[in-house]
């Protein structure tokens, strides 16, 4: 990042974040009345965005009004257009934000690069949002959902549903009560296959770009390549670095949320990663470890509280770590560990309490799920809050980022400021916190 760009990024940051409270839905000032219904439009319809349209529109108060996708296929437009047929059709998102006045509320389900593009211009139109994880594709990105929150006062919710499952609601109450005592430390994972990453390098020459997908479109803030079947869209988009951020950024905001609501945790001091040294290629890596080191709450143990994330096939703490057998270790999940035992959080199922003999007798006080959709659309109408509204979610994003910028430079231990949006006296690092965006598509985040 050169040094004029920096310091115009420095300087949005802080003109909009430093010092801002929180705000719960019911303050803000663009809440619906309670018994009026909620026009929803829904950038990406296809995978993902499919299963968000259809829960969001569970609700006896949306009416979707709106859609839009690049690719106009029976998969993608052609099927939501089924679903939902008085819904005004688009295939750019830019085209349908020129339409704002025939919605209230935006959804959000476009690949990583398109997620603040999309969206702040949005809520710069007053429109909430709900926007898939991780929430932005770049830290800078992450804090600029936040202020655009704050700044245009809407409702926001990040699409880490499973924050709202009994089963990480369970878990945080269980830290909450002091089950296993103050927290020492965490190791957090996810072992499985990246099913995604189908090449090592980028295949040459294009493939046609099949009828009905708009390839510039789906491009859009990101550098031009040509069309590939199956390497880019509909899914395996997620192994290239100018389009998410790999297996951390897809599973993070998952895994590592009960981690950060239950500690109470804010932004990192530092980050350091394990990974294969960095080849200057285009894709993301297949096995990394990545530790950060939080200020601590006064939930941990110490006046610093010690993260670790696994990712690769078969990538594991050990036994050692966690206090947890190898054998009850699921694919996916967390020990939290404390000054009693461990809270072992699995990825989508109940937590757990190790060493399971010192706990025998003493179960987990079961907290009922609630609907993460459902419950954004009731916020828009002033009739419930959000859990994870861009003040929690864009923290959580931009740990997770900060994250995937040490994969990128591994074996360095990087000092984070916060509040300047800095790596202090580390150029490489600085670098990642933004990106340069295609010409012609440049975003406007103020």
């Amino acid at each position: 990042m050169g040094g004029s760009r920096s310091r115009v990024a420095r300087r949005r940051v802080l003109g909009g974040a430093a010092g801002a409270a929180a705000l719960s839905a019911l303050s803000w000032s663009r809440v619906l009345g309670a018994n009026e219904r909620v026009r929803i439009a829904s950038v990406g319809t296809g995978g993902k965005g499919w299963s968000d349209l259809t829960a969001t529109a569970a609700s006896p108060h949306a009416d979707v009004v709106a859609l839009c996708d690049i690719d106009e296929s029976a998969d993608f437009l052609g099927r939501a257009a089924e679903r939902f047929p008085q819904a005004v059709r688009h295939t750019d998102w830019r085209r349908l934000l020129d339409a704002a006045g025939g919605f209230d509320a935006v959804i959000v389900s476009t690949p990583d690069h398109m997620h603040a593009p999309v969206a702040v211009p949005a809520m710069r139109l007053g429109k909430h949002v709900q926007c898939q994880k991780p929430l932005a594709h770049t830290v800078f990105e992450a804090r600029q959902m936040a202020v655009a929150a704050r700044r245009h006062r809407v409702v926001t919710q990040m699409g880490n549903q499973i924050q709202s499952h009994e089963a990480y609601r369970t878990a945080v109450k269980g830290v909450h009560d002091g089950v296993i005592g103050r927290v020492k430390e965490v190791h957090s994972w996810q072992s499985g296959a990246m099913g995604w990453m189908l090449v090592d390098a980028r295949p040459t020459g294009a493939a046609a770009v099949p009828a009905g997908v708009h390839w510039d479109d789906w491009l859009g803030v990101a550098p031009e390549r040509p069309y590939q079947e199956r390497i880019y869209h509909p899914f395996n988009w997620r192994a290239w670095r100018d389009f998410s951020n790999g297996q951390l950024g897809d599973f993070g905001c998952h895994i590592l949320d009960p981690v950060f609501m239950a500690l109470g945790l804010s932004s990192p001091a530092t980050v350091q990663a394990e990974a294969a040294p960095d080849d200057g290629g285009e894709l993301w890596y297949r096995r990394s470890r990545v530790t950060w080191e939080f200020p601590g709450t006064p939930r941990t143990a110490g006046p610093t509280v010690r993260v670790t994330w696994y990712d690769g096939e078969g990538h594991l703490p050990t036994p050692a770590d966690t206090g947890v057998p190898a054998g009850d270790l699921p694919k996916a999940g967390s020990a939290i560990v404390g000054e009693r035992g461990t809270l072992l959080v699995p990825h989508v199922a109940m937590p757990r309490l190790f060493p399971a003999d010192a706990f025998a007798g003493r179960g987990l006080e079961p907290v009922p799920a609630r609907n993460h959709y459902v419950s954004w659309v009731d916020a828009c109408r002033g009739a419930d809050t959000t859990t994870s509204h861009f003040d929690v979610s864009g923290p959580l994003t931009e740990a997770v980022l900060l994250g995937t910028i040490a994969i990128r430079l591994p074996g360095r231990s990087l000092a984070w400021n916060a509040e300047r949006l800095e790596f202090a006296g580390d150029a490489a690092a600085q670098a990642l916190v933004t990106k340069p965006y295609r010409t012609g598509w440049e975003p406007q985040w103020s």
